[in-house]
């Protein structure tokens, strides 16, 4: 009897783990925070539909410029003080000492024991916001380059600049000093090159 109690414990124990297991995982894919994350995207997704649809809303080029610029000084806001912090656990920050010497801050959140875990969804939606709004930004950019459009040249480096500073300001907070940034960077051209020079043999060797 006492043998076939405690089996039955053991049994609803590992019962329980399972279901915390499952609670756990749920709580990674939700997104908590949906209205950051809406806003994380609105904004800079907002200002790339405006400025490629721009022509068709409108004939006046300062109405689309204003507007752009407002989108784009609003995400920059929001990503850099709002949706940074909530949905990742970073921020980034510039302040002013006593000397009036300029330092940069870039913190990143301790996981503790108890919590205070990023979503993975969440994460998810941060990054790829994060990075691929800036890149279709130097896409125009190079677009309005070469096909000569110099009064949107400036409204694109706009885009380029403050989004841009948004990802850099993140990576950091994600990646540490420049020091591991570089060593990431080298480690990772170096597999690169290991990993083609290693193919180029196999090829030659068959």
């Amino acid at each position: 009897m006492l043998g076939q109690s405690s089996s039955d414990d053991i049994e609803d124990v590992s019962l329980f783990d399972a279901d915390d297991e499952v609670s756990r995982r749920s709580k990674k894919s939700k997104i908590r925070h949906p209205v950051a994350s809406f806003f994380h995207l609105f904004f800079r997704v907002s200002a790339i539909v405006v400025y490629l649809l721009c022509e068709f809303l409108s004939s006046s080029f300062i109405a689309c410029m204003v507007t752009i610029i407002l989108l784009l000084s609003c995400d920059f806001w929001a990503v850099k003080n709002v949706t940074g912090r909530l949905m990742v656990g970073l921020r980034w920050w510039n302040q002013v000492d006593d000397d009036g010497r300029s330092h940069w801050k870039f913190e990143s959140r301790k996981v503790s024991a108890q919590g205070h875990k990023t979503s993975e969804s969440e994460s998810r939606v941060f990054w790829l916001g994060l990075i691929i709004c800036p890149v279709i930004w130097v896409i125009f950019a190079f677009s309005a380059l070469f096909s000569f459009k110099v009064k949107w040249l400036a409204i694109v480096m706009m885009g380029v600049v403050l989004q841009g500073a948004n990802l850099y300001g993140y990576i950091r907070c994600k990646v540490g000093s420049r020091k591991n940034l570089t060593s990431m960077a080298t480690s990772y051209l170096g597999k690169q090159f290991l990993r083609q020079t290693m193919a180029k043999e196999d090829q030659t060797a068959s």
